[in-house]
């Protein structure tokens, strides 16, 4: 096992990763709100998206509210420690982030519409963190499955840090790149906030809207 990192705010090098585990994360087999199938395999023609916007609590519950949205799940994506804890992603030695597993049915909700939530709803432009919450697994991620969302991810990067820069935020941190293995997170997570109603949920936007045109479905 290698040195502790000297930050939380930087992604540990292999060498200093956490080793992990070969066991998968147990977790309930249904979603806590809608009682639809939490893990895979899921219904033909349902899309799947990825995002990390800091504290997962409340960006899970932003998406499971939206029409065409099947499931959602809490997770860690995007480090180096396979099958981690919570307890280790927090101690910036996995380099995971926070993310939310958005299932959703294309014919209903376009991939654009889930981008536009996801910019209009935290900050970009923070790095590690999200306000208070500070560390690795607090930085803004979209991963994608597919070259179209890699495209239209982009361009919506694009697009908002244009209006975001004409309103004097700095340039926009958020990692875009080709979706990693999805570790779920631990039981008490997924839908967390449906479970502890009045529980802490950091989601805070810029005041900036962000301009993508939404795709109709």
């Amino acid at each position: 096992m290698g040195a502790q990192p000297q930050s939380k705010l930087a992604i540990p090098s292999a060498a200093d990763a956490l080793p992990g585990r070969k066991e998968k994360m147990l977790v309930p087999d249904r979603h806590f709100v809608n009682r639809r199938p939490l893990k895979p395999p899921f219904p033909v023609g349902l899309h799947q998206a990825l995002f990390g916007m800091g504290c997962f609590w409340g960006a899970e519950r932003l998406f499971w509210t939206k029409m065409g949205v099947f499931t959602t799940a809490v997770g860690y994506a995007g480090g180096l420690t396979p099958n981690p804890n919570y307890k280790e992603v927090c101690s910036g030695r996995t380099g995971h982030a926070e993310v939310v597993l958005v299932v959703y049915d294309p014919m209903l909700l376009p991939y654009s519409a889930l981008l536009k939530m996801f910019w209009d709803n935290h900050d970009p432009t923070q790095g590690m963190r999200q306000g208070n919450d500070v560390g690795t697994q607090y930085r803004s991620a979209i991963y994608v499955y597919t070259p179209v969302q890699m495209r239209e991810a982009e361009a919506s990067r694009t697009l908002f840090e244009k209006s975001l820069r004409a309103a004097g935020f700095p340039a926009v941190t958020t990692e875009i790149a080709d979706a990693p293995e999805f570790y779920y997170a631990e039981d008490y997570h997924q839908q967390y906030l449906a479970k502890n109603p009045s529980g802490y949920c950091g989601l805070a936007g810029t005041g900036v809207a962000c301009p993508i045109p939404v795709r109709a479905a």
